[in-house]
């Protein structure tokens, strides 16, 4: 049904994988599209009662492809503000206010936006090779996804600033130890644990779970949708910038930034 992304249905389990292996799952427009449209249908089918989102292949996913470019805004920089709130909002909306529970399968590297998918997830698992990356300050970027919003909530301050503002991997038991995904399993191990969360939850009471999240997002969440639209207006600023400019170039010359501070 979809180009850049497997959608099957299975004892009650929704599986969304996301399928560019040859670029690591890196989002492009169909990519982003086909994930959205899959989120949303997802949600809304009531024989659904749990998601799984996973990456096929090494990754997860390596974040946004910048390679594939951005359309311009009427000045000349790259769109990013319609991107973030026509597409990946919508997702990263739905994941947490769906009536049901969204596992992310994390196989490897999630990365950027990817990072994002998977913290806005209910429970993450993780893969003993996977790791976690805020890469947005490599290029001259900020977070964006929600995970501004998402690493504190579950991190705290202190590790929220160090991953955003040093651009650091963090591997998926450093993660494990710092409360970003909830359980870290070994390599070989990772599909038949992640089916067994899938049917735990597909089998489980779906009313109780969808309560728990209703909770859960009124505690923790209640300002999403402002933090949100605070992500896209400075993504857009930096977007604009020399920096980013010279981010991305580096990023496809395979070579270290050299960044101005404009």
């Amino acid at each position: 049904m979809y180009d850049a992304v497997n959608l099957t249905r299975r004892d009650g389990a929704a599986w969304i994988e996301l399928n560019r292996p040859d670029a690591l799952n890196a989002w492009n427009t169909q990519l982003g599209e086909d994930l959205n449209k899959a989120v949303l249908e997802v949600a809304a089918d009531d024989e659904v009662r749990a998601v799984v989102i996973t990456g096929s292949g090494r990754a997860f996913s390596s974040g946004a492809d910048l390679k594939a470019g951005f359309e311009p805004t009427p000045a000349g920089h790259p769109d990013v503000h319609t991107r973030l709130t026509q597409v990946y909002h919508p997702i990263i909306t739905t994941i947490r206010r769906m009536p049901k529970p969204v596992i992310a399968g994390v196989n490897g590297p999630a990365v950027g936006i990817g990072c994002s998918l998977a913290l806005a997830c209910d429970l993450v698992l993780a893969a003993e090779s996977a790791y976690l990356l805020l890469a947005f300050v490599n290029i001259g970027l900020v977070p964006d996804g929600g995970s501004s919003l998402f690493v504190p909530a579950r991190a705290g301050f202190t590790r929220a600033a160090e991953m955003a503002l040093l651009g650091e991997k963090v591997p998926a038991r450093q993660a494990y130890d710092w409360n970003l995904v909830n359980k870290v399993v070994a390599d070989e191990s990772f599909r038949d644990e992640l089916e067994g969360l899938a049917t735990r939850f597909a089998s489980g009471p779906t009313g109780s779970f969808a309560g728990t999240k209703r909770q859960l997002n009124r505690w923790l969440f209640q300002g999403m949708d402002d933090q949100l639209a605070l992500e896209a207006d400075i993504q857009q600023e930096r977007a604009a910038s020399a920096d980013f400019m010279e981010g991305v170039m580096a990023f496809v010359e395979k070579r270290d930034p050299r960044f101005t501070g404009r």
